[in-house]
């Protein structure tokens, strides 16, 4: 049985939780973690800069484990 898990442009996993039992399980988390950043209109990534909300699931890394 495959396991989720997704990092932050910072490589950094985006819960607590690192592990997803599902991708619509993992994909739910990205998009609670997306909208943690919409009221302050950006995630600021040491790396990239400030990304806005719509664009965080391209700097992020999903991977299956």
């Amino acid at each position: 049985m495959s396991k989720y898990q997704i990092f932050s442009p910072d490589g950094i996993t985006i819960e607590t939780t690192a592990n997803y039992k599902s991708k619509k399980q993992a994909l739910k988390a990205l998009e609670s973690f997306k909208n943690k950043y919409r009221k302050q209109g950006f995630y600021s990534s040491a790396k990239y800069g400030n990304i806005h909300p719509s664009d965080i699931q391209d700097f992020c890394t999903f991977i299956i484990l």
